[in-house]
């Protein structure tokens, strides 16, 4: 598969994977409207409520991000190699180059964050800048920066939206049923209020797992991405593996960030067997190595 194919094929998949998420969570809406005869009143007030809570992590999620992470602003002079890489990069890539900051730690990796190609930050430790080669840290950095060109931060904020979504429907239908709200009545009624629940039990968790496989197809695409950019995927490949490899755990890193780093930085804790697989943030590194190599 060439380079230009697997782009495409990665678009695709996250666009489908997009609209069945937006079809779910408005037939969940319709649901929950039909069980209290409002129609689609519950998603408009969930959208605008999950919509205003979504912005604060939108402007403000990358500061708080390195705040939580201890980064500070790179060194020209003290980390060479990252500014020089990256503003060779950036001028492939016909970016503006991203504010850039060091993790003062000794496990290998790195992310990106910010909500447009002129709000961006690119931000590595220095067991990264450490252990690769120049020709690695490059296949790393091109994939940060895929991330900002193809509006992933931007799309991922999106789809937190339609999370929240789905979480403030189903709160707002198990409050309606607890306190005796109006229902529909009727044998159709009575269907209606039987579905909605089996939705307001697994719709969080249904959302979520859509979540993470948009996350897990735009990892793809930045890697393909990487690829075209330095036109040398196997040295991503190779850097995927020695980061994979490496036994230290990144002690910046918590639940809440693991997700924006380019490996699970919590190490040996992804799951192997295809359904426990639909909970990983990332995909496995030998099938991203294995894509990678036959481009």
């Amino acid at each position: 598969m060439s380079i230009y194919s697997q782009i495409a094929s990665n678009k695709r998949r996250t666009l489908l994977i997009t609209a069945i998420f937006i079809f779910f969570i408005s037939f969940v809406a319709y649901v929950f409207g039909q069980v209290q005869g409002e129609g689609f009143s519950y998603l408009g007030i969930a959208l605008i409520i999950s919509g205003f809570l979504s912005l604060g992590s939108y402007y403000f999620g990358d500061k708080i991000i390195l705040k939580i992470s201890g980064a500070r602003l790179a060194d020209e002079k003290r980390d060479f190699d990252f500014f020089t890489v990256a503003e060779n990069l950036c001028i492939g890539a016909g970016l503006p180059r991203p504010k850039l900051y060091v993790i003062e730690d000794s496990a290998p990796n790195a992310f990106a964050a910010g909500r447009d190609p002129d709000h961006a930050i690119v931000c590595v430790t220095t067991g990264l800048l450490d252990k690769l080669e120049r020709s690695e840290l490059e296949g790393v950095i091109a994939h940060e920066l895929s991330h900002i060109k193809n509006y992933d931060i931007r799309l991922m904020a999106i789809v937190a939206v339609l999370i929240g979504t789905t979480a403030y429907l189903a709160d707002m239908f198990n409050r309606s049923l607890w306190w005796g709200g109006k229902k529909k009545k009727g044998e159709k009624g009575e269907v209606f209020i039987l579905i909605g629940v089996v939705l307001a039990i697994l719709s969080p968790l249904i959302a979520k797992l859509i979540q993470l496989a948009i996350s897990r197809q735009r990892e793809f695409l930045a890697d393909a991405s990487a690829g075209l950019l330095t036109r040398n995927p196997h040295a991503l490949a190779d850097a995927l593996e020695k980061i994979s490899q490496d036994k230290e755990v990144l002690e910046a890193a918590n639940n809440a960030t693991a997700h924006l780093y380019i490996i699970n930085p919590f190490k040996g804790k992804e799951f192997g067997a295809w359904f426990a697989g639909l909970f990983n943030t990332h995909p496995p590194i030998k099938e991203r190595t294995k894509i990678l190599r036959r481009m």
